[in-house]
């Protein structure tokens, strides 16, 4: 009876996980095997009384419809698209490794490949936004901890706004002020003496800006989750430091660090997969002529007149390969730590 009680309770979670999980998953891996079938061309005469006959070349519309009607995932190609030039590159790459000269042109002869200038700028952004977060979550947490119970609610609403407020709204608040009228960006202009001064003419300061929005919007997330985990700590464990004679970094190091070192492993692996997925201040900041992330690689090869979606779907499974090979360390010492407690 207590099977049967399990797997009614667990059924819905399975099949919702195939429905919106395996099966996506699955048709993206099959169609980046798959091409479009290119048009059917057909050479037609066309003979005038002046000119005389001349031969042109025309799409066959009748039949170029027949052939995606009778095979609609299009043609097999194998990991062709993988290794194209707008992918993994690797004819272009072993060129490029081949008559590499220096670091520095070999870096900026990939940088000029979509597929590794997306990639750049994505680890960039994921390995820098992640620990600051962390980092500034946790001492927020720590200091509204410390705060008068009377002062908590309002500094803790105050410090959840960025959150609260939709990512795309908030890069474009911050978008318009660096631009070169607001506020940041007159300031800017002003501090260096140069009233032409742009951020957003700058490679280095757009992808700066990038980065500060990331964390900006993703500290208060860290922050209550390790707010509400201070509020976890046993007092008893504090007050046996202090008669230890422990300083205040004695206390955060042995005992502050490991109580909540579940909830940071939790922050880090949402953290590091939200941030690998950067997309909404890419588009917020207008900022494509300067950086590209995996995702809007994603979303550029869908719009346009001729969407893409061999070519997105390669890009999406390089993607779910890349953040698998991010959490995979993490997830390691989560069963480690997992298996040592049971």
């Amino acid at each position: 009876m207590r099977h049967k009680t399990f797997f009614w309770f667990i059924l819905p979670t399975a099949m919702a996980m195939l429905l919106f999980i395996a099966f996506p998953i699955i048709s993206v891996l099959l169609q980046s095997v798959y091409a479009p079938h290119p048009a059917v061309l057909i050479k037609v005469e066309t003979c005038t009384p002046l000119v005389g006959c001349t031969e042109e070349t025309t799409i066959d519309q009748e039949a170029t419809r027949e052939l995606r009607k009778a095979e609609p995932l299009g043609r097999f190609v194998g990991l062709d698209i993988f290794f194209d030039r707008g992918h993994l590159a690797l004819k272009e790459v072993n060129e490029i490794f081949t008559n590499a000269d220096s670091w520095t042109n070999t870096f900026d002869r990939l940088a000029n490949l979509p597929f590794y200038r997306a990639m750049g700028f994505t680890l960039t952004f994921t390995f820098l936004v992640t620990p600051f977060v962390l980092i500034i979550g946790f001492c927020v947490a720590l200091m509204v901890n410390a705060l008068h119970a009377r002062l908590k609610g309002i500094v803790i609403f105050f410090s959840l706004l960025p959150f609260v407020v939709t990512p795309l709204i908030g890069a474009l608040v911050l978008f318009w002020m660096i631009d070169s009228r607001g506020i940041l960006g007159n300031a800017v202009q002003w501090l260096a003496g140069d009233p032409n001064l742009s951020l957003k003419a700058s490679t280095s300061l757009m992808w700066f800006a990038l980065i500060i929005y990331g964390i900006w919007h993703a500290a208060p997330f860290a922050f209550v989750i390790f707010y509400a985990g201070l509020q976890t700590l046993p007092a008893d464990q504090i007050e046996a430091a202090q008669l230890d004679g422990a300083s205040r970094w004695q206390q955060i190091r042995y005992v502050v660090i490991p109580h909540l070192m579940p909830l940071i492993t939790f922050v880090a692996l949402i953290q590091l997969m939200d941030n690998f997925r950067v997309f909404e201040p890419i588009v917020g900041f207008n900022a494509s002529a300067h950086a590209t992330s995996l995702s809007w690689f994603i979303f550029n090869d869908l719009g346009g007149e001729t969407r893409q979606f061999s070519a997105a779907s390669a890009s999406s499974v390089l993607t779910i390969m890349g953040v698998s090979v991010l959490l995979f360390p993490v997830l390691i010492r989560t069963w480690r730590d997992f298996q040592r407690k049971a």
